[in-house]
């Protein structure tokens, strides 16, 4: 005979979304009714498995003086409690749904708090978490409450007769893994704990349960339709709309519509008997006509992110001012759209993306990803078992969040392949609230969505879904298309993203993207800066795929970050410059341009000469102007000459300071004058060395020693990059991974051979073979060195051998600066980094910089810094100028060196500075997790010449 005990942790594996909670309502912002936060230090037990101890804790009068201490909200792994584990898809347990192991980390709170003196008798009370992973059981005064799973949505329990004056024990258990982290497989750090808030309200007789504030837009006629739906009856007023009605009557009045660019709020108060509670109306309509997205009549352009919640010390438990920060970090991007991947946000973030404007498409906290492994067998979401929990979960991001004028699209989750739970989840969003799209990128048909979605679909197949030519159904065929993942933003990128912008901007039926995503998940480690998977010893792990944002994790904008920006600006200015005139279009959406003041200046080899104000119209959305500039001023010295026209907030506004750039544009007028180096200094042998105007040279190698006072070693032709996130690519593309196929190759390890040190009459020739070992490719390079006396000339001719079927990472010369070199200064492209791709956001000019300042801290270290279209660098006493422009790049650490690093602490700075000045550099692409480098940015092996020109700067 054989059989099995009934556990008192049965919940844990129970598919069911808990027991005891209250149905989902509405959150909002305040109310008259009295609150307790429950947030501080916890006393803490880790127990290695989820039945190690009983449940005598939940006691009254258990003695927990010995536990340990957390702070909640917070993660007990990020607390010295155990360690975090990441995973992108693939689940850290062994597949066996709804088990989990038995190693289950249990983590025991304990809080005791007391009521304030004035805490009301009447009423009941409500305990409501906010967020808890995974799974928790909950005691209060020795009571059992009840259980729950869905890690990111909030729930509520009636505690009112449990409540007692003081001494109030409040005993939380959680556990690591349930049957619920099936469904919460989301390509992030696996951290456990109560890391939302904890919060103790008051309900007062006749207070405030659930309602649904409904405020339409009618576009034609210019008025708002307000209507809150109240469980309890009441009366609504709006002082600023003279509105005063009962909850459940309609009124229509004139107001201001709210969009994410003119976020207008109406301040507002639902009063029934025994509440008053805050609200913060925005008028607003959203539809699917023509088979586009609209709001208030006209179509969106998402020029969107994703944003996993992160904090480098807290993880996921963020505070609201970091919240805010990113709220603003997005706006003064020209960011305007989120999509919360994978999970609701904490629900400050939406009051804030209400009050400063950005659309969002609120996702279910759902993703079953894991179960690609095993071809979606057994998938929750088509197991009709499961269905409930689903259906919970739809309900709790819906009713807290359907109140929002910014959440204009409601998602099912992310990467759960298809099912009839989706199905049932969509049906009952629809039934719930009929004023929102929905989406959802794994319904491919769009049986279940409003809107046709992808992710990382290349540009080909983008411009194919615009021209109509993608197939697919008949109802997918007549739907907007949206890429809800694009342009993955890990380490060195994303490239390409402009050519992404010009295809949304060129086809009504795109309707824009969200980039791959916000902000590295970097954890602050002492022993790396910030650590990533498999720094914590994880036996399974996706390694730094979890630094994959436009922000490092301390949030410092990454050079991805400034080219979004760029290439996304809300105001488009062009021109060729020779006849004087710019135009200038509205790309908004909604807003006109008297918010921003726009300027010229003039500029003669990167030097501001003049500038001034430029008139410009307050156009409408989409409206142009044909704007004259001013007659350039004289130029006696002839120089490169170029306009600058910059947009910039003519005003203070909630979100920027007067004078923030927003968009701008250069346009060239007349090019740089070359500088010619007379040859009339021959080379000259003596004891061993040469010597040609300022130069000495090795007489066996030809190798440069110096250039008049500054040493030089290691001048020698360089394709060698240390390969990017990028250029190591995805997986699941073997034939288009150029950095293993470089490292295949031996491109890291190329050899140079001397095949001759010609010295002639005006000239010192050098040639060579720089060849991989084992391979028969090879390319043959020439060095020419001319002088005039006092400056050096250098042209580098290169030839490909063999066949060659890969680009190459880059190519051009590398060279060392050795003793003391504190910084640089270049006229040319800056002040950031900049790749072919990369390069929308490089403004010419004059920059400068510390060497060190050069650095693109990249979590994980990798080919950065370069700068582009580089006329002349002055670094270490040395003068660089190039025929053609240049890519300039020094550190202190060679490429190799940076290709062998692990972490930014691996890099020691030596006595050297390596300099590379490139002809040419491969593309970035996002083939981390999609498409690599475009063709045009690619650097195919061919003939190639460039030169440059050396002189000591003296003074």
């Amino acid at each position: 005979m054989s059989f099995r005990t009934t556990s008192a942790i049965d919940y844990v594996e129970d598919v069911s979304p808990g027991s005891g909670a209250l149905p989902p309502r509405a959150r909002y912002a305040s109310s008259d009714a009295r609150s307790l936060s429950l947030n501080g230090s916890w006393r803490f037990r880790l127990s290695p498995t989820a039945d190690t101890v009983d449940d005598s804790f939940a006691a009254e009068g258990f003695d927990a003086g010995d536990w340990a201490e957390v702070s909640v909200p917070g993660h007990w792994v990020l607390q010295g409690h155990g360690s975090p584990i990441y995973t992108n898809h693939l689940y850290p347990f062994p597949v066996d749904p709804p088990r989990v192991p038995t190693g289950n980390p249990t983590g025991d709170h304990l809080h005791t708090f007391d009521l304030p003196s004035d805490w009301p008798s009447d009423g009941g009370a409500v305990l409501r978490f906010d967020g808890v992973e995974s799974c928790a059981r909950v005691w209060l005064n020795g009571t059992d409450i009840g259980e729950f799973k869905g890690s990111r949505l909030p729930h509520e329990f009636a505690v009112g007769h449990l409540l007692k004056p003081g001494g109030n024990v409040l005993a939380v258990r959680v556990h690591q893994w349930s049957a619920g982290s099936y469904l919460e497989d989301q390509d992030q750090w696996w951290l456990p704990g109560i890391f939302r808030d904890v919060t103790l309200l008051h309900r007062p007789a006749g207070g405030v349960l659930d309602f649904f504030v409904h405020a339409s837009y009618d576009h034609v006629e210019g008025l708002g339709t307000l209507r809150v739906d109240s469980d309890v009856d009441g009366r609504v007023t709006v002082p600023a709309l003279d509105i005063d009605v009962a909850t459940g009557e309609s009124v229509t009045v004139p107001v201001r519509p709210w969009t994410a660019e003119t976020p207008q709020l109406y301040d507002g108060v639902l009063a029934t008997e025994g509440e008053r509670v805050t609200l913060r109306v925005g008028f607003r309509t959203v539809a699917l006509e023509d088979g586009l997205i609209k709001v208030n009549g006209t179509p969106l352009l998402f020029k969107g992110v994703n944003r996993h919640e992160w904090h480098p010390e807290r993880g996921r438990a963020l505070d609201l001012e970091t919240m805010r920060e990113d709220v603003l970090l997005m706006k003064r991007h020209n960011i305007n759209a989120v999509r919360t991947s994978h999970y609701p946000p904490h629900p400050a973030f939406l009051d804030l993306c209400d009050e400063y404007g950005l659309w969002v498409v609120d996702e279910c906290d759902l993703e079953t990803h894991g179960f690609t492994e095993q071809a979606w067998r057994d998938n929750p979401v088509d197991d009709d078992r499961w269905t409930p929990a689903l259906l919970d979960r739809a309900a709790r991001m819906v009713e807290r969040d359907k109140n929002h004028p910014s959440v204009v699209v409601w998602s099912l989750g992310n990467e759960a392949g298809t099912g009839r739970g989706l199905t049932a989840m969509a049906e009952w969003i629809r039934g719930r609230d009929g004023s929102r799209l929905i989406h959802y990128e794994g319904d491919i048909d769009c049986r279940d969505t409003d809107v046709y979605s992808r992710m990382y679909a290349d540009h080909a197949e983008v411009e194919s879904i615009g021209r109509g030519l993608d197939g697919g159904t008949h109802r997918r065929r007549g739907l907007p298309f949206i890429l809800c993942e694009y342009g993955h933003a890990m380490g060195n990128g994303p490239g390409g993203i402009a050519d992404y912008q010009h295809l949304f901007e060129s086809y009504d039926r795109i309707q824009g993207g969200f980039i791959w995503e916000w902000i590295d998940h970097g954890i602050k480690d002492e022993r790396y800066g910030f650590a990533y998977g498999g720094d914590f010893g994880e036996e399974l792990h996706d390694g730094n795929f979890v630094c994959d944002g436009l922000l490092f994790p301390d949030r410092t904008p990454s050079p991805g970050l400034i080219e979004y920006k760029k290439v996304i600006e809300p105001v488009r200015i062009v021109g060729d410059g020779a006849d004087g005139t710019v135009r200038v279009t509205n790309g908004y959406d909604f807003a006109d341009l008297s918010a921003l003041a726009f300027e010229w200046s003039y500029q003669v080899d990167g030097e501001t000469v003049e500038a001034g104000v430029l008139p410009v119209p307050e156009l409408a959305p989409g409206e142009s102007a044909d704007v004259k500039l001013p007659d350039p001023p004289a130029d006696p010295r002839g120089g490169e000459t170029q306009w600058t026209v910059r947009a910039t907030l003519a005003a203070d506004t909630a979100w920027g300071p007067k004078d923030h750039l927003v968009a701008w544009a250069q346009f060239p007028l007349s090019s740089r004058l070359l500088t010619a180096v007379a040859q009339s200094d021959g080379p000259v042998l003596d004891e061993g060395q040469i010597t040609l105007g300022p130069a000495a040279f090795d007489a066996r190698t030809g190798a440069l020693r110096s250039i008049g006072g500054v040493d030089l070693r290691g001048l020698r032709l360089d394709v060698w990059r240390a390969p990017t996130d990028n250029d190591n690519g995805a997986a699941w593309q073997p034939d288009q991974r150029y950095g293993p196929l470089w490292r295949e190759l031996g491109l890291h390890r190329m050899q140079h051979r001397l095949e001759s040190v010609e010295l002639g009459d005006d000239a010192l020739t050098v040639r060579t073979r720089v060849a991989p070992a084992a391979r028969e490719v090879a390319l043959r390079a020439v060095y020419r060195w001319t002088s005039d006396g006092t400056r050096l000339r250098l042209t580098v001719s290169v030839a490909p051998e063999g066949d060659w079927r890969l680009p190459l990472p880059r190519l051009g010369i590398r060279l060392g600066l050795a003793g003391s070199v504190d910084g640089a200064r270049w006229f040319g492209g800056g002040p950031g980094e900049a790749y072919p791709d990369t390069k929308s956001a490089s403004m010419v000019g004059r920059w400068e910089s510390t060497i060190d300042g050069l650095q693109t801290p990249y979590v994980r270290p990798q080919e950065n810094g370069a700068r582009a279209d580089v006329r002349w660098v002055e670094i270490g006493g040395l003068r660089v100028e190039g025929e053609p422009e240049f890519w300039f790049t020094a550190r202190r650490w060679t490429s190799e060196q940076l290709d062998a690093a692990e972490h930014p602490t691996d890099l020691l700075a030596g006595d050297t500075v390596w300099v590379n000045l490139d002809h040419g550099q491969q593309g970035i692409g996002s083939q981390s997790c999609g498409p690599g480098a475009l063709e045009q940015y690619q650097l195919r092996p061919a003939p190639a010449e460039f030169t440059f020109h050396f002189s000591e700067i003296h003074g």
